[in-house]
Formats: C-alpha cells, sequence, structure tokens
C-alpha cells in the first residue's frame, strides 16, 4: 500500500513539473515576441505589438490556476517528503512569477502602441543590450527550471546588477532629454516604463533562480545572500 501511494505521489509531481514547464515555455515565447517587438519599434521599425502577447495572457493564467489547484491538492494529502514539499512549494513560488512576467509582456505590448502613436524619438543605446541581458536572464532561469540547473540559476544570480545598471543609465539619458527637448517628454515617458518593466522581468527571472536551488539544495539565498557555485564539485559558498 505504502509502495502505491509513493507511486501516485511520483506521478502527480511528474504531473506538477510537466505543468510548470509548460507555463514557463508560453511565457518565454510571449516574453520573446515582446522584447522583439520592442527592439524594432526602437530602431525605427514599424511600432506594433504582435497580438499573440495579448492572445496569449488569458491561457498563462489558466496555467497559473491549474498549477496552483493541482500543488494544494498535493499538500493537502499530506503524504509528500521533505524535498517533495520543497518541489511543490517552489512550484507555487515559481508559478506567480511566471504569471507576472506574463503581464509585464502585456505591459510591454502597450507601451509599444502607445509610441506607435507618438512622433519617434531615438532610442537610448542602452536599451538594446538591456533587452539582450533581460533574455538571457530568462531563458537561463527557465533553463534551470526545466533541466533543474543550479549553475545556471547562479548565473542569472550575478547578471541582476547588470540590468540594474542599464536601467539606471536608460533613465538618466531620458531624463535628460527631456528636460533638453520637451516634444520628447511623452515618448521618453513610454521607453523608461518599457525600462522598468525591463528590470522587472529581470527581478522575477532572479525569483525563479532562487526558488531552483531552493528546490534543488533547501538553501534560501534570498535578500542579497549571494552564492557561489563550484560547477565541479557541486558545493557553495556563501559570499558578501
Amino acid at each position: 500500500m505504502a509502495t502505491q501511494a509513493a507511486s501516485t505521489q511520483a506521478i502527480h509531481l511528474e504531473i506538477l513539473k510537466n505543468y510548470v514547464v509548460s507555463m514557463a515555455r508560453t511565457v518565454e515565447i510571449n516574453i520573446d515576441r515582446a522584447l522583439g517587438a520592442l527592439l524594432q519599434s526602437a530602431s525605427g521599425g514599424p511600432q506594433k505589438a504582435p497580438s499573440e502577447v495579448f492572445l496569449l495572457e488569458p491561457r498563462i493564467n489558466e496555467m497559473e490556476m491549474v498549477i496552483d489547484d493541482h500543488a494544494v491538492r498535493m499538500l493537502r494529502e499530506g503524504q509528500l517528503g521533505v524535498e517533495e514539499i520543497r518541489q511543490v512549494v517552489a512550484t507555487l513560488k515559481i508559478t506567480n512569477d511566471l504569471e507576472r512576467m506574463g503581464d509585464l509582456a502585456v505591459n510591454l505590448g502597450e507601451r509599444i502602441i502607445s509610441l506607435s502613436e507618438m512622433d519617434p524619438v531615438a532610442a537610448p543605446p542602452e536599451l538594446e543590450p538591456m533587452v539582450a541581458a533581460v533574455r538571457a536572464m530568462v531563458k537561463k532561469s527557465l533553463g534551470a527550471l526545466i533541466f533543474r540547473n543550479i549553475v545556471l540559476a547562479n548565473e542569472v544570480l550575478e547578471s541582476d546588477d547588470l540590468v540594474d545598471r542599464y536601467r539606471d543609465e536608460i533613465f538618466e539619458r531620458l531624463l535628460a532629454g527631456m528636460r533638453q527637448s520637451p516634444s520628447e517628454v511623452g515618448p521618453n515617458v513610454q521607453l523608461v516604463l518599457a525600462s522598468r518593466y525591463l528590470e522587472r522581468l529581470a527581478d522575477h527571472a532572479t525569483n525563479i533562480a532562487e526558488d531552483i536551488i531552493f528546490w534543488v539544495r533547501g538553501l534560501d539565498v534570498r535578500h542579497g545572500r549571494a552564492m557561489n557555485l563550484n560547477p565541479r564539485e557541486g558545493s557553495i559558498t556563501e559570499h558578501s
């Protein structure tokens, strides 16, 4: 009987993992579309957000609810071991971040629509490398999730400061432009908001990376407790 219960729980855990991987892939697709449209708009191309960015949001929200229901049902049954409980708790936190990332893709789409209704302005040169850095963080965080890869998760944590620096540089450059040319206030505000959404995408990718480390190693690396991973030994060393 115990063996049958353990087998059933293993099946439910595998279903849970498949659910969250499917949600992660959907969110990644939506983010990639939004980022591509933003770069195209900022480079003087057609300023149009792909309709799929908006169409996928209800699906992402529905997937979050399905995963939450499945995870809560597993916790309620009370037949999970310590590592399995960590997986379920981490999954609940990860799906919340994934849902917010889906929302941010929509927010970026809305900024692109607003920009299309205004006179074009030169995008700050830091925007493209910031988008590239955010895209890499999202990809690595979801790769860490799919493959339970601690090294990828640590690389995400190490990239967060770079995105913050790009955000600050973009803000200062756009603010200076608004001071010099009042006609640029409208579009520059939209670009400031877009950079803020990019920074928040990086924050959610960081949250997912932290949750992967908690899931796999049982270590809490939140709130500035940066960690170094030794990929050869699999060890983790705390540093300030």
